[in-house]
């Protein structure tokens, strides 16, 4: 079943929701980093949690999530941009990306062991104009969990937010999330209707690994509050890093610092820490790059 993401609302348009299939996204983002289990369930809620917001994005606007807790993963980063055909890009990264830890009592990834406590923060840069950003303590390290609290406290928006990763021996079953935010005008109704659902319904990964949709997990999440499906994207790994960019960042070194490189060194490689892409400039190549200075 090929990834996507669906946005739709319900309750005569006071709950906002978007379901989204990443499996093959949180693959894609194992097998570059090598990931441990634990770190492949953290990573890949992370990574679907921001792929999920980032259906909300318009033109070139990018939406960024970064962790850094005091857990062995330490950092986590994860962003979301819109494709020029309209899919949403996502890419992510660990910086502890070989952490595995025992399971939870209840047999699950223990997600929150590895994150530890610390700080979410989410940055949305916007084609004009200065980025906005906000940032909110860990409420579980769940990361789920976050990204409800971050909505709550920084946007003033009550929500469910259900992550999920499910894998074995041989790599990622299944992977993906919905989110539900209650807009102005949610009754006392929907509310206690919305909660009931998201307590009752399988795990996403459950019903994903069951052969469930999209459509599906919104049905699940919202019962009889009425559904009205709006959008349909593609959802696939993509990485914003370009040659330009990292000679742009040499740049920055400045003039000394670069004839020193062009001087010591036969070869400069610089690695790409969300696609882990590495681009190579020679010596003459970086000598080029100390020209533009005169």
């Amino acid at each position: 079943m090929a990834d996507r993401l669906l946005t739709a609302s319900a309750a005569n348009g006071t709950v906002s929701l978007v379901a989204g299939i990443t499996t093959d996204l949180v693959s894609e983002t194992q097998i570059r980093h090598h990931l441990a289990p634990t770190a492949s369930a953290a990573v890949g809620r992370l990574i679907t949690g921001t792929a999920l917001l980032g259906a909300s994005l318009k033109g070139r606007e990018k939406l960024t999530l970064q962790i850094a807790g005091d857990g062995p993963l330490q950092q986590l980063a994860a962003d979301a941009h819109l494709e020029p055909n309209g899919a949403v890009g996502a890419r992510a990264y660990t910086r502890n990306p070989h952490i595995d830890i025992p399971l939870n009592a209840r047999g699950k990834f223990d997600v929150s062991a590895a994150v530890g406590t610390g700080q979410l923060q989410v940055t949305k840069s916007y084609e004009v104009g200065q980025p906005y950003q906000g940032i909110v303590p860990l409420e579980t390290g769940e990361i789920g969990d976050d990204i409800a609290s971050y909505l709550l406290n920084s946007q003033q928006v009550p929500s469910v937010v259900a992550l999920g990763v499910l894998a074995n021996p041989g790599g990622i079953v299944a992977a993906g999330g919905i989110i539900a935010q209650l807009l102005p005008g949610a009754d006392e109704t929907t509310i206690a209707a919305l909660e009931a659902n998201a307590a009752a319904m399988l795990s996403v990964t459950t019903q994903i690994a069951e052969g469930a949709t999209c459509e599906d997990l919104l049905v699940a999440i919202t019962g009889t509050l009425g559904l009205h499906i709006f959008r349909d994207f593609e959802v696939a790994f993509k990485c914003r890093c370009t040659r330009e960019k990292v000679e742009s960042a040499l740049l920055g070194l400045g003039r000394d610092e670069l004839v020193k490189i062009a001087t010591e060194q036969p070869q400069t490689e610089a690695t790409c820490e969300f696609c882990k892409h590495t681009y190579v400039l020679s010596a003459d190549e970086v000598g080029e790059l100390v020209a533009r200075f005169d």
